[in-house]
């Protein structure tokens, strides 16, 4: 395990980097939108008296809605202009993603390509619309009949709150997709990678604060910090597994000349989905419950108190419930990123094959078995990540920081990005041997 975090952190050369002018501008419009990303957070709702939200946030804060203000970086705490985050835009996601396996004319434009692929993304886009302004009018609704959080309750507020945050929501959404295309990174993932790093530090702060008033013994501060070492090196151990199937591939003869045959592998990783699960199933956990985390402090009894508490963390119901979505999740996303019929076909098609196995379906049937196989060990690794942690959150009175979630999400979200800074640097170090090859070819004519 250490050998692959000290090899992922060699993959980061900065000489190469001040040397790679695209890359330099990727990285600096990444790290200006997420700036931009982060002083919307403290920008609040026009309207909101900040001392009886804090109080309010201070009541609430060990359930449902602590987690929230996690994934927004605080925005919630603060009521910002980007309390909802990008949550809306994920659960959108997930929505078209299982209309998809669904319904026929969807999984029709799935397959036609990039054209497709752009019409399902404006009926995520829609769909992120719908969901903004019901959160977001839920939230206003919860706020009004929330004690005197409002200066001035009413219609005028409802409708500015709804617009203020959906707006919010769907400036977020286009800042990750621009992040995607014009940075480094998924810009999703980063946006949400943004909110739980920032506010880090004030999460360790307050744990030795805890420490030193005596609130928390100095045996379970330590703990917790050996337990988020361990969590971290597994991670990047697990997260670089792969299953490697051997392909080989016949003699072939090209004109007069006879080529021997080769061998190559075909990399299966271990986690194929990523970091999606947890917050997929974050996410869906979340959509019901903004509401419920307000109207609980206000009539405490009825249907909304009974859901907020039985989706608390540490509940049995919501530990049940996120393990079953991380593993189902695990498993679609896995089903929709990798097609063991399409692979199978491709290796046909170049004449390579599985020793002991014949090509077309029966090689599908193999990688698929084999890929299921190991998606259930991918699916038991992100449970264990993500409940043991939780359940010392909850019994310890631990910040969500120090969560199986949390820093799975940020250590997930390190690797990629390293890894496509890594890419980038090959591709720049390709083009500049491409250009001393056209020079000294120049020179000799």
């Amino acid at each position: 395990m250490a050998s692959a975090a000290e090899q992922l952190a060699a993959n980061i050369n900065f000489g190469a980097i001040a040397k790679a002018d695209e890359l330099k501008k990727r990285i600096w419009f990444t790290l200006g939108a997420l700036i931009i990303y982060r002083l919307g957070t403290y920008i609040p709702l026009p309207g909101i008296n900040p001392e009886a939200l804090a109080q309010s946030f201070q009541n609430a804060s060990g359930g449902v809605l602590g987690l929230f203000n996690m994934f927004s970086g605080g925005a919630v705490e603060r009521m910002a202009i980007f309390a909802l985050n990008i949550m809306p835009y994920i659960s959108a996601s997930i929505i078209i993603q299982l209309l998809t396996s669904v319904l026929p004319s969807l999984e029709a434009l799935k397959k036609e390509g990039e054209a497709g692929r752009k019409i399902l993304n404006q009926y995520t886009r829609y769909l992120t619309v719908l969901l903004a302004v019901f959160q977001s009018w839920g939230i206003a609704v919860g706020l009004q009949s929330s004690g005197n959080i409002v200066d001035a309750p009413g219609p005028f507020f409802l409708v500015s709150t709804v617009i203020t945050l959906t707006g919010g929501t769907m400036f977020l959404m286009w800042l990750g997709e621009q992040i995607t295309s014009r940075g480094i990174g998924n810009g999703t993932s980063l946006i949400i990678f943004a909110g739980i790093v920032a506010n880090l530090p004030t999460a360790i702060a307050g744990t030795l604060e805890l420490g030193r008033q005596g609130a928390i013994s100095t045996g379970l501060i330590i703990g917790v910090i050996v337990m988020a070492v361990a969590i971290i090196y597994f991670v990047v151990f697990m997260e670089r597994a792969q299953r490697r199937l051997l392909i080989n591939y016949p003699k072939r003869q090209v004109g007069n000349r006879m080529y021997e045959g080769q061998t190559s592998f075909l990399p299966l990783k271990l986690n194929t989905s990523g970091v999606i699960p947890p917050i997929f199933a974050s996410s869906l956990l979340l959509l019901p419950a903004t509401i419920a985390s307000f109207q609980t402090g206000a009539d405490g009894t009825g249907f909304i108190a009974t859901l907020t508490a039985y989706l608390g963390h540490g509940r049995p119901a919501y530990m049940f419930l996120y393990a079953a979505l991380i593993v189902f999740f695990a498993f679609f996303y896995t089903a929709i990123v990798f097609n063991p019929t399409e692979t199978a076909d491709n290796l046909k098609k170049q004449g390579g094959f599985i020793p002991g196995i014949r090509p077309g379906e029966r090689t599908a049937d193999f990688i698929d078995q084999v890929l299921t196989r190991i998606t259930v060990l991918g699916a038991i690794y992100l449970v264990i990540i993500c409940l043991i942690p939780e359940l010392l959150v909850s019994y310890a009175a631990l910040p969500f920081y120090f969560g199986g979630t949390s820093l799975l999400i940020v250590v997930s979200v390190t690797m990629d990005t390293v890894a496509q800074v890594h890419g980038h640097l090959l591709a720049h170090q390709y083009e500049g041997l491409v250009k001393k090859a056209k020079l000294k070819g120049s020179r000799r004519r």
